[in-house]
This record gives C-alpha cells, sequence and structure tokens, in this order.
C-alpha cells in the first residue's frame, strides 16, 4: 500500500468519525446525556479522546456565548452580515452549520444563492444580494457571497474583464454603504492547503454519503488551483478595507476551523449578556365538555421501530 493510500484510508476514517460526531453535537445536550459517557468512558485515555473532548465542551460553550448574541442583537437591533468565502471543501458549511446549529432562524439565517438566472444577469451586480441583507435585529451568513465575481466567475471565464475591474471599482464603496447604514460586515476566507482539498476531494469520491457534495464545478476548480490561488490573491488586496477587513481563517482541521472561528466572531461584538425574564409556564384549561375525538387508524404511521 502507498503512503498516498494510506493517508486517503485515514482520511476517510476521520471523515466518518466526524460524520457521528455532528449526531453526537445534537444529543449530547439533549436529555441530560453525560459527555464522558457518549464518549465511551470505559475506553482507556487517548490524544484522539482527548481531543473530542475538549472539542465538544468548547463547541457548546461557544454556542451558548452565541445564543447571548442572538439575544443583544435582538435586543439592540444589531445588523450583522458574515461572508463565508474559501475554496470547495474548506468546510465553510461545517462553521456556519455550528453557528446556526441551536439559533432562532429568524433571527440569525442562511443566504446561499444559486447561480444567477437570466434576468439575475442582467440585473446590477449587487441587487439579487440586497434583498437578503438583515433588518434590524437579524444576523444573516452568506454560504459565499458578491465575491463569486472576483474568484469562481473571474477563473471560469463567467465575467469579462469589464466586468471584473468594474467590480473592484464597486465592492469598496458598496461596503461603506453597509457600514454608513449600520450594517456590520465580517468577512471571513477560508484557507485550506493543497494537499488537504486533495485528501477531501478523494474522500468524498469515495463516501456515497457525500458524493453529491461534489459538483462538476468543484472538480474544474480542483484542476484550476493556481488560477483561484491568484484570484484570492487579488481578492483580498484589492478589497481589505477598514470598514470591511478580511479575516483568513486557516482551514485544514476541521474541528479546530470551527472553534477558532466561532471564538473570533464572536469578539468582533461587543455583546452582553441579556437579562431573560423568568417563564412560567401556565396551567393548562380544561374543559368539562371537552372530548378528543380518536385518530382513524389508517392515517397513523406504522410502528416500525
Amino acid at each position: 500500500m502507498s503512503a498516498t493510500d494510506d493517508a486517503l484510508i485515514q482520511r476517510i476514517r476521520r471523515e466518518l468519525l466526524d460524520h457521528s460526531d455532528e449526531e453526537l453535537e445534537l444529543e449530547l445536550t439533549e436529555d441530560g446525556h453525560d459527555l464522558n459517557a457518549l464518549l465511551d468512558e470505559h475506553l482507556e485515555e487517548s490524544p484522539e479522546k482527548t481531543e473530542r473532548r475538549v472539542y465538544f465542551s468548547e463547541l457548546f460553550r461557544l454556542q451558548g456565548e452565541l445564543v447571548k448574541l442572538q439575544s443583544w442583537v435582538v435586543k439592540t437591533g444589531a445588523k450583522v452580515v458574515i461572508l463565508f468565502e474559501g475554496r470547495d471543501a474548506a468546510g465553510k458549511g461545517g462553521v456556519i452549520k455550528r453557528i446556526t446549529q441551536r439559533l432562532n432562524p429568524r433571527v440569525c439565517r442562511v443566504a446561499a444563492l444559486p447561480a444567477p438566472n437570466d434576468r439575475e444577469r442582467t440585473q446590477w451586480y449587487f441587487q439579487r444580494y440586497v434583498s437578503h441583507l438583515p433588518a434590524a435585529g437579524e444576523i444573516v451568513l452568506f454560504d459565499r457571497s458578491w465575491y463569486n465575481r472576483a474568484g469562481v466567475e473571474q477563473v471560469m471565464g463567467f465575467c469579462n474583464e469589464a466586468q471584473y475591474e468594474e467590480f473592484f471599482r464597486s465592492v469598496p464603496e458598496f461596503e461603506r454603504m453597509l457600514a454608513r447604514s449600520g450594517i456590520q460586515l465580517i468577512k471571513y476566507w477560508f484557507s485550506i492547503s493543497d494537499q488537504e482539498q486533495h485528501l477531501r476531494f478523494l474522500s468524498r469520491i469515495h463516501d456515497p454519503l457525500k458524493q453529491w457534495k461534489l459538483s462538476p464545478m468543484d472538480l474544474e476548480s480542483r484542476r484550476r488551483w493556481e488560477a483561484y490561488t491568484k484570484a484570492k490573491e487579488i481578492m483580498l488586496e484589492r478589497t481589505h478595507i477598514p470598514e470591511a477587513p478580511w479575516w483568513v481563517v486557516q482551514a485544514d482541521n476541521k474541528k479546530k476551523v470551527r472553534l477558532n472561528c466561532i471564538h473570533h466572531l464572536l469578539k468582533q461584538m461587543p455583546y452582553e449578556e441579556v437579562e431573560v425574564p423568568m417563564i412560567e409556564l401556565p396551567e393548562r384549561v380544561r374543559q368539562e365538555d371537552y372530548l378528543r375525538s380518536p385518530t382513524p387508524p389508517e392515517i397513523v404511521i406504522p410502528l416500525v421501530y
């Protein structure tokens, strides 16, 4: 077995473990589950087990802070936009999922726009993004954004040189306008190494549950790695402004990138814990003449489990 084959096998194993951990993330905080018990307390200590315990405990702590941030955003009427950019398989979706996992979708929502249709291609470039911007008391996470023009559109030839240059003239002023309107804009670039992306793509190819994540565009982006690198460098240089600076996230380690990015995000806003009034469950009103009608058995799903 070659070193590449061995690395791929190890990567697939880590991917499977990470997939199972995603389920644990939801289960661990429900019904009083114990972290140590679910992480196989009967097994001997190992660096991997310690790392997973630290990951889960820190993730839940940070998600608790995100809930506090959410309450502060609602109370103060803050408007927050967070952009997630980076190469395919860099882990943007994983971080977004952990941010939104325990938040109110009416407060914190994700905008993941598809490729523009024929009508949208004739609009002002930023127009289709504007409708997704937040009102007071809202957080919007853009899973890719208007920076498509500086990346995939430029590399794949979906825009011409004039459109590309006009984007760089327009985007700093567009983002300054957002800042002047009271929107806080935070921009993250997820940086993944050549080798790590290669292994993640191979893992997806060999995992039937994740093959859907690989589009023809993703595969072509792999071939054009160097062109994307050049486009990224130009983008960061020409759009890093004081009102909306770029933050680069080292993304080779999936679990660490989630913790590091959420930790950094929390540091970007002066949120405070909002005092929440005590909630009291009201007594149920019971009527003497109330009679519950039986559910017709033919519409009840079978109890297979």
